[in-house]
Parts: C-alpha cells; sequence; structure tokens
C-alpha cells in the first residue's frame, strides 16, 4: 500500500477530520431541513441543495476517508468516471453488474476488469444517501462528486461542479473498446477519440494529465521495451535508464499465465496529481506511447511545454475540462432513473 509521507500525511489527517465534523453537522442539517426536490428540471451547481443538503459533504467523507487509508484511490475514481462518461454519457452505466444472460457489463469488459477501483467508495456513499435522503442523489452524481473531490485530495484542484444527471439503465461490455482510447493510440487518433465526445485537443491534452497518479500493468506499454519495430528493439523515445528500470519492473512476457506486474503512471510524483506528468514526457518518461505521443507529435507538443511551464494554469484547465467531460450526454429530467441500489437497475 502506497502511503504519503511527512507533511503530506499531516495535512491529509487535517483535512480528513474537517470534512469529517462538517459532514456530520450538515448530515444533521439535512435530516431537519429535508425537502422535496423542484419539479423543474435543471443540470447545475447546487442541484442538492434544497433536496438533499448534506449530499457533496457526505460524499467527500466518504471519499477522504478512502484516500486517506490509500491514496491510489483518488487515481482510480477519476480513471472510473473517466470511463463512465466515455460510454453513453456520464450516467453511471460503469457501476452497473452483469446480469446473467444478458451481455456482460461494462465493468467486466476486459479493459475495464480488474483495472478499475473504488466501487467501494462510491457504495459507501450510495449507503449513507438512502439513509438521509432516500432515492434523491443519482449514482453518476456521486461518482462524478467523488472524482471531484479525489482531484482535491490528490492534487488541490478544486471546482465547482454541476449536479442533476441521473442514472442509465443499459450497461454493455462490447460498448467499452469502441469508445476508450486504447494505449497504443497516437495523438491523431487521441484528438479524434475526444473530438466525438466533444472536447478540444487541448482538453485531451489538460485531461491526460490524470497519468500523473495511477498505476498500469506491464502488458500496457511492454511492447516499448522488448521487440518495438524491425529497425528498434527498444522504442528510441524512451529513455534508455528508464527503460532499464522498466525491464526490471516487467520482464519479458514468457507465458499468458504469467502475473502481469503493475507500475506507477508517474515516476516522479506517482501520488500528486501536478504538471509533472509532462516533465516526465519531455524527458522521455511517459510510460504509454499515448502518453510520450503528446510529446513527439508536432500536433500536442506546445501544449506539453506549455503545461511544463505554467503548472498552475494546467491546474485551471484541467479542473474546466473535467467540468466539461462530466456533462458528457448527461440524462436529466425524466430520462434514466435514480438508482437504490448503484450495482443494479431499478
Amino acid at each position: 500500500m502506497n502511503s504519503f509521507k511527512g507533511s503530506n500525511f499531516v495535512i491529509l489527517a487535517v483535512l480528513f477530520c474537517l470534512i469529517l465534523s462538517l459532514s456530520v453537522f450538515a448530515e444533521a442539517s439535512s435530516r431537519n431541513k429535508h425537502k422535496p426536490k423542484s419539479k423543474k428540471s435543471t443540470f447545475g451547481v447546487g442541484f442538492y441543495k434544497r433536496s438533499c443538503p448534506a449530499s457533496e459533504a457526505i460524499i467527500r467523507k466518504a471519499v477522504f476517508k478512502a484516500v486517506l487509508m490509500n491514496p491510489g484511490t483518488a487515481a482510480g475514481i477519476i480513471r472510473m468516471h473517466f470511463h463512465d462518461c466515455f460510454i453513453r454519457g456520464c450516467d453511471g452505466s460503469v457501476l452497473l453488474d452483469s446480469v446473467r444472460g444478458k451481455e456482460t457489463a461494462e465493468k467486466d469488459s476486459p479493459i475495464n476488469n480488474p483495472s478499475l477501483r473504488g466501487f467501494e467508495v462510491i457504495d459507501e456513499a450510495k449507503a449513507l444517501l438512502e439513509k438521509v435522503c432516500p432515492r434523491t442523489v443519482s449514482c453518476a452524481d456521486i461518482l462524478a462528486f467523488a472524482a471531484r473531490d479525489s482531484a482535491l485530495f490528490a492534487g488541490g484542484i478544486s471546482y465547482a461542479l454541476p449536479g442533476g444527471r441521473r442514472d442509465g439503465r443499459i450497461s454493455l461490455s462490447s460498448e467499452v473498446i469502441q469508445n476508450l482510447p486504447p494505449p497504443f493510440f497516437n495523438a491523431q487518433q487521441l484528438q479524434d477519440n475526444f473530438k466525438r465526445k466533444g472536447l478540444s485537443l487541448d482538453e485531451m491534452v489538460t485531461l491526460s494529465g490524470a497519468h500523473s497518479i495511477g498505476r498500469t500493468h506491464c502488458s500496457s506499454f511492454s511492447n516499448r521495451l522488448y521487440g518495438f519495430n524491425a529497425t528498434h528493439p527498444q522504442d528510441p523515445s524512451l529513455d534508455p535508464r528508464y527503460a532499464s528500470f522498466l525491464k526490471n519492473k516487467c520482464p519479458r512476457p514468457i507465458s499468458d499465465t504469467q502475473v502481469d506486474p503493475i507500475v506507477n503512471l508517474d515516476i516522479s510524483t506517482p501520488n500528486r496529481l501536478d504538471n509533472k506528468y509532462y516533465l516526465n514526457l519531455k524527458n522521455h518518461k511517459g510510460l504509454l506511447t499515448s502518453d510520450q505521443t503528446l510529446f513527439e507529435s508536432p500536433l500536442t507538443s506546445k501544449l506539453v511545454f506549455n503545461n511544463v511551464k505554467y503548472g498552475s494554469t494546467w491546474a485551471r484547465k484541467f479542473a474546466a475540462a473535467m467540468v466539461h467531460m462530466g456533462s458528457i450526454e448527461v440524462l436529466t429530467g425524466n430520462k434514466g432513473e435514480i438508482r437504490k441500489n448503484c450495482h443494479f437497475v431499478n
């Protein structure tokens, strides 16, 4: 298990205690001042201000509790939100379990299983919310707010996030590979993939900075280490010393049944959501092909340089891009439903 050290851990603990006390107060307030949600169909900041005023505090408490125990949870939740929004929009479909006799759900796609993590955090927040404000807060909103809180906890990035998403009823594993960009995409392919979701080139590069935290399996990049092409046995865009480090972590595969080790996406600050990811790219230490291509391609290299130079600007752009991504094809009003249990449709 990874852990924060020194002052970071102290700050983490203090923040958690503060949020915990505020959340308890807000939860009590919600019980005393519970009011029905307006019938008007809206999607915006403060959506639960009247219907469940404690909702965002309850979600944040669950996230902070989980990340305090394991900082890597923040990366897992942000990634799960991304995987949700890119398939049928941000509708919580990634949370649904497979049903016997039907096509397997998104979470059981080989791309998502077993790599996605953080489901237990969403479950805990949902259970608490159902006690305070039953059938009010959607699973899709819980996941979106949890991702927002993960960015705050891992990188100090804060932003106001609209609420009002409703939960989808369809989750198909076959749609995962059709929509999620694989780790071997080049910059043009990434641009095209994000453009289909209404996201700009700059937003694509900005959101890729989420790889400043998290981890991936060796199989996602081992082609860069062994038998890269007929001319180069190793990807020439990869720093040689970094490649040697990776080979120690990821020995040449012997068989399909061999254990697939896990490596941090960011070698410098693996638990901190920051712009060091772009500095890694500049230093030829991007782990995935889809990471390093952002520096190597003329299409995106200038954006990478800007993010290396202006860390605070990148953080602001990341916040704005997360809000935009969190609004992809959302279900509102009478569309979808509010699940009682995030694993199953009502």
